[in-house]
């Protein structure tokens, strides 16, 4: 750390005992960088852990049992383990499990609604199942303030975007699902755009080459609308009829777009995003998310040992 004064703030002693103090304070800096960072100090930092959960306990938000760790995020190892990515194959293009279609050859990787209308989107990538520890991760993420969750569940969103990473662009403007003005004041933050700025962070360091460039204020909210999860299949796309809108078309025209949402259910968002970015001058979108609810009957399916092994 670097300090400008005035140099008739101090006299002459003054400013000698100033050098000696910041000579001292540098000293145990690198003292310290040098005990914390090596496997002595990894081991106290453990130790500092352990006597932190000790005294200070408090349960993991998501199963109730003892945090074994001092952490922003209260939510114990295990948990976090428990988020699987999808034990099922799915569609390339909408992520739906193919369930049963997974075995003909002939749906090349897509399911029957896909082949018979496409939507607006290039691919589509999601994590895992909104089931389970990755429900209740979202929820608190989403509607409890528990933002300090956006970085180890956007370092999964990460992994669900390098699955895209071979067909995309090499460059792509990120866009967040927006909320709508007054919902984000009353939340304080945008959650896509929480996990999407933590799986940018984690994708800079292991893919530097894939240029993704944010610009959160491409799309907005323009009408505020009732909670797609809640909502029976057949009204989703209407309650999202004019509710997103370009303000600024220099931002995605001649674009390739990625567009991050938190949770996919039918997909109703996405498709209608896409066609307003699309309708904007866009070039292609692509999308993905954290979680993807899928079909209960397929959210556990595992193809049997031999079909396994052959593949």
């Amino acid at each position: 750390m670097r300090c400008i004064f005035s140099r008739r703030a101090f006299n002459s002693s003054q400013s000698v005992a100033f050098q000696a103090d910041t000579t001292a304070w540098r000293a145990v800096a690198r003292v310290l960088r040098s005990t914390l960072f090596s496997a002595p100090g990894r081991a106290l930092a453990t130790s500092l852990h352990d006597l932190g959960a000790v005294l200070f306990p408090s349960p993991c938000r998501i199963c109730s049992g003892p945090l074994l760790r001092v952490s922003l995020a209260p939510v114990c190892d295990a948990c976090l383990a428990r988020l699987h990515p999808q034990p099922t194959e799915t569609c390339a293009c909408c992520g739906e499990s193919l369930g049963m279609e997974s075995f003909v050859p002939a749906a090349a990787r897509l399911c029957a609604a896909c082949r018979l209308a496409p939507p607006p989107f290039q691919r589509f990538a999601a994590y895992g199942v909104y089931q389970h520890e990755m429900r209740r991760a979202l929820h608190l993420l989403k509607y409890e303030g528990v933002t300090a969750l956006a970085r180890p569940l956007g370092a999964l969103l990460a992994q669900a975007l390098l699955t895209l990473a071979a067909d995309a662009p090499p460059a792509l403007t990120v866009v967040a699902v927006p909320l709508f003005p007054s919902k984000q004041r009353v939340r304080g933050y945008n959650q896509s755009i929480l996990l999407a700025e933590s799986a940018l962070a984690v994708l800079r360091c292991v893919r530097p080459a894939w240029r993704l460039q944010p610009a959160w204020s491409a799309l907005v909210r323009t009408r505020d609308t009732q909670s797609q999860f809640a909502l029976p299949p057949h009204q989703r796309s209407q309650n999202l009829k004019s509710a997103f809108s370009v303000p600024d078309a220099s931002l995605v025209r001649g674009r390739d777009l990625l567009l991050i949402d938190d949770i996919c259910t039918t997909g109703a968002t996405a498709r209608e995003c896409a066609r307003v970015l699309l309708d904007a001058g866009a070039a292609s979108v692509w999308v993905a998310t954290l979680a993807r609810a899928q079909m209960e009957q397929f959210a556990h399916w595992q193809p049997p040992p031999e079909v396994a092994a052959a593949s």
